[in-house]
């Protein structure tokens, strides 16, 4: 484990200057280390256990991880699962041994991003993990409900993270300038400093890092906003691609379209954009919304949502990102219906538990004689020979099987007509049932 710096100076990364020596110091999370808090009571209970730190960059999984090993005198073995694989596992449970073997001591072995880890991998944890061998620490930005074996899963508790506020942010500056910088800062450059960490302490460090080396360089005692600005090149926001902030923009792109908000769709197409988001990505989403909220409300909603994939495809960043804008706003604007979306679940649901029955015989293929002669598609009406091209009071759900009706256009759109077509049939349907019982 990395000792602490004892004696901050203004040299010292702050990173490492301000590490947390003691849970209380530790800016943020209170909802797990607040009095009588899960992860306070691990700490204080006497005896680690596995677990998995899932939360955003930057608010202290790996920190965490450490000083459960302080607070357990175990020995710490840390694995980057971008960079390790099987054989570092063996060298961490072979020295996992040795410590046991020599001193007797716990080993505590932490994983950072452990969602990269392949299956085979994090399956190579769970027969040390049960027999007690190491207590295992997983840090993710990954929701590990779809990243984590369930094997492994099982065998940890999952705590949550959340980013710092911005209480919390300005709480982790005061004390950095207190300890290590001295340096003087306007309310308007600790706004914006704050502001640029976007709930990630290692952001603001990294930010106050760049300012000191600035303000060594310019002569500057005194940062002001204006100072801020020149120094940072660019606010790049946090953007974890494919994690769960990726999952809420794009769910709030999602909602804003259903909701028929054009223009909070719009800024959350470029937030998305703006962060890095595969645009394509957001075209086969943009497919996903118009076939499950616009529906056959407006078809063209569909053909114009694959349009702009393809335009982007053939033009690239930036010109194709405007083809994206202009399904957006269509989208938003477009009538919607769930109908299809509702209809197809409920089919679904039923198929899922129902018994697999058999297709009548009259709607069944005969392509040989033996099925011509057992009767396959003998009594099969052609919708085209019928009046008004419609077989009225034909069946073609399976015998024994009451017809339901899943599908309920709505009076939206094109729908509208459609409810109009299906009631004229269904009346169809009533006038030959009638004439049957004749």
């Amino acid at each position: 484990m990395s000792d602490l710096i004892a004696e901050p100076t203004p040299a010292a990364p702050l990173a490492e200057a301000l590490r947390p020596k003691t849970l209380d110091e530790v800016v943020g999370q209170r909802h797990l280390l607040g009095p009588g808090k899960p992860l306070r009571l691990a700490f204080e209970s006497g005896k680690p256990h596995s677990m998995i730190l899932w939360g955003p960059p930057g608010v202290g999984k790996t920190t965490l991880a450490r000083l459960m090993a302080d607070a357990f005198d175990a020995e710490f073995i840390a694995l980057s699962a971008v960079f390790s694989g099987v054989k570092d596992i063996r060298d961490a449970v072979a020295r996992a041994r040795e410590v046991l073997a020599q001193s007797g001591r716990r080993t505590i072995v932490f994983v950072d991003e452990v969602h990269r880890f392949n299956k085979a991998q994090q399956d190579a944890f769970l027969p040390y993990v049960e027999q007690g061998l190491f207590t295992f620490i997983g840090a993710t930005t990954e929701n590990p409900s779809f990243e984590v074996n369930s094997a492994l899963l099982s065998r940890a508790a999952v705590y949550v993270l959340q980013s710092l506020t911005e209480d919390e942010l300005g709480e982790l500056f005061d004390r950095a300038n207190d300890r290590v910088l001295h340096l003087e800062f306007d309310e308007q450059a600790r706004a914006r400093i704050i502001g640029l960490a976007d709930g990630d302490a290692r952001r603001l460090l990294n930010v106050l890092e760049i300012l000191r080396t600035a303000a060594d360089a310019a002569g500057v005692a005194r940062i002001d906003g204006a100072f801020v600005e020149n120094a940072m090149a660019r606010n790049l926001r946090r953007f974890d691609k494919g994690g769960d902030v990726f999952y809420d923009q794009i769910s709030a792109l999602h909602k804003s379209v259903r909701g028929s908000n054009p223009d909070a769709a719009l800024y959350w197409l470029v937030r998305m954009l703006d962060g890095g988001a595969d645009p394509l990505y957001i075209g086969r989403r943009l497919v996903r919304m118009a076939s499950e909220d616009i529906g056959l409300a407006d078809p063209r909603a569909l053909r114009l949502a694959l349009d702009a994939c393809e335009a982007y495809e053939r033009l690239g960043s930036p010109e194709g990102e405007l083809a994206l804008a202009q399904a957006v706003v269509y989208l938003a604007c477009a009538a919607k219906s769930n109908a299809v979306y509702v209809a197809y679940n409920a089919a679904r649901a039923f198929v899922s538990q129902d018994e697999s029955r058999p297709v009548p015989i009259h709607l069944r293929n005969a392509p040989t004689r033996l099925m011509k002669e057992l009767g396959y598609g003998r009594a099969y009406r052609y919708a085209h020979d019928e009046p008004e091209a419609y077989a009225a009071g034909e069946n073609y759900f399976p015998e024994g099987m009451a017809p339901v009706q899943w599908y309920r256009p709505t009076e939206r759109g094109l729908e509208a007509r459609i409810a109009e077509k299906l009631a004229y049939l269904r009346s169809l349907d009533e006038r030959a049932k009638q004439r049957a019982k004749e």
